[in-house]
């Protein structure tokens, strides 16, 4: 009777072992696939074709899985990322100082500055409009209840020309896409947009082209005294810069990625690792991050933290802070 059963018995024991090996397997794989999102800004923005090249390259250089999710604006986006519901997040620096800050979101951690945001405003290109100033008493998107920054970067502008709300007719939007669209309805005289976004191209053409409107340098100090993360940046007539047809100076501040406390070192580590690694493959995607790199990543905003994952890929490839221009 025992040694009829013992074969039995041992049969019984290996297919209990091998199953218990396959579901282990099975859940090693599940762990290595593992969804993780990524929350950004709708299609057409700047934000999305950004975060669709990095999720793109992530999963095909390091098998990440990167689940692009496009959301109305940033006041979305950053409690998203900092409350967990998604790994990783791409919004500009203000908005995440704003967050952060404010105590509200205390689990944020920044990745590094992706790119620069150069954000004029355009207007058509068969208008009389040629500089900032020439915004008083116009029809101005403003208020950007989805992407608030937005707006108080619009104010920064405005302050270049020793402009106010009071000198404007105000057009309320809720973000960038809608001010876009403002302007093609005919309900606004300007819009707001970033360099490199699909949209600025589509209302280009649309419209019979478009035009940037030239800040006034000598104002910048007055546009610190409204966001100090503001600066400018050198532009030149390229297939990029829809609507500059000489050199000139644009408002620009960063664009950044970011992330929370509770993912681990190790995946921020990597994601870093890969995007600096396969350079060529975001660009191939997200022209702007032609500018993308490890020095580039590591700025010094004051008092706003970076992830000890980021911090460690820094450490190791003796990157050092650099200042905000």
């Amino acid at each position: 009777m025992v040694s009829s059963d013992f074969p039995s018995m041992r049969r019984s024991h290996r297919t209990a072992i091998f199953g218990a090996l396959l579901a282990i397997a099975a859940s090693a794989a599940t762990a290595h696939a593992q969804t993780m999102g990524f929350a950004t800004l709708p299609p057409g923005t700047l934000n999305h074709t950004t975060a669709s090249a990095i999720a793109k390259v992530l999963k095909d250089k390091a098998g990440m899985n990167m689940l692009v999710q496009p959301l109305a604006g940033d006041q979305v986006i950053v409690p998203m990322v900092g409350g967990g519901e998604a790994e990783i997040g791409i919004t500009n620096s203000p908005e995440f100082a704003n967050a952060f800050e404010s105590g509200k979101q205390p689990g944020l951690r920044m990745i590094g500055a992706a790119h620069t945001l150069q954000t004029p405003f355009f207007v058509r290109k068969a208008s009389e409009f040629k500089t900032i100033a020439d915004m008083k008493g116009k029809r101005v998107t403003t208020g950007y209840s989805a992407m608030r920054v937005i707006d108080t970067m619009t104010q920064a502008m405005l302050a270049t020309a020793g402009l106010t709300e009071k000198d404007i007719v105000p057009v309320p939007v809720p973000n960038v896409v809608r001010s876009a669209d403002a302007f093609l309805s005919g309900s606004a005289d300007m819009f707001f947009f970033a360099f490199g976004a699909p949209k600025v191209r589509e209302v280009d053409a649309t419209v019979g082209g478009i035009r940037v409107l030239e800040i006034n340098e000598a104002g910048m100090d007055a546009a610190r005294k409204v966001s100090k993360y503001g600066y400018l940046t050198q532009v030149n007539p390229g297939p990029i810069f829809v609507g500059v047809d000489k050199p000139m100076k644009v408002y620009s501040f960063d664009n950044v990625l970011f992330t929370n406390a509770k993912v681990s070192d190790e995946v921020i580590y990597k994601i870093i690792d890969t995007l600096i690694a396969n350079k060529p493959d975001l660009v191939a995607i997200q022209p702007v991050l032609g500018a993308f790199s490890g020095q580039g990543l590591y700025k010094q905003y004051d008092g706003l933290p970076y992830h000890p994952g980021a911090l460690k890929y820094f450490k190791e490839k003796n990157i050092e802070a650099r200042a905000l221009q």
